[in-house]
């Protein structure tokens, strides 16, 4: 489901952002709208450490706090989303022109898999009217174990962090 974003999406959300943060009185900042094309460029999900690294290597220069006071203005706006995968770490996605989806993840691993199911949105309706309710969004995470122990044994022996992989 991850794929950087075209370039037109790239231009909205920097319109949606330049718009947000004059309705809220906060400077639009050179540095700000570098974080939010880094992050619209990326795939899947991120911690704040790999925004702020793969701009560090890329040779832009931006603080660290910077990323941080970003991307809760990004979560504010609507265009980043704050996952937490059972940690006590933050991940993010971008949120705008993709898809809605939810995870499982592995306890063991880590790895996230994305999956969509309609039957979802489905119950999300379903509870609006029994509830008369008006959901404005939702977040799933099931957590479990890969059933592959030897590939999950490899993914945590590898020492990498939250991994995605396409579910069906």
């Amino acid at each position: 489901m991850a794929h950087p974003a075209h370039e037109d999406t790239i231009h909205l959300v920097k319109e949606i952002f330049r718009t947000y943060l004059k309705e809220k009185n906060q400077r639009q900042t050179p540095e700000r709208f570098m974080v939010l094309e880094e992050i619209y460029k990326s795939d899947g999900h991120f911690d704040a450490d790999d925004i702020f690294f793969s701009m560090k290597n890329s040779g832009t220069r931006v603080s660290r706090a910077t990323v941080y006071n970003t991307l809760d203005l990004l979560i504010e706006c609507g265009l980043v989303q704050r996952q937490q995968f059972g940690k006590n770490q933050y991940y993010y996605e971008r949120s705008y022109a993709y898809q809605q989806h939810d995870h499982m993840i592995c306890k063991e691993c880590g790895v996230v898999i994305e999956f969509c199911d309609p039957r979802i949105l489905e119950i999300q309706k379903l509870m609006e009217q029994l509830h008369n309710f008006n959901i404005e969004g939702h977040s799933l995470h099931l957590f479990g174990t890969c059933n592959d122990t030897e590939e999950c044994k490899k993914r945590k022996a590898s020492g990498d962090k939250i991994k995605s992989l396409s579910g069906n």
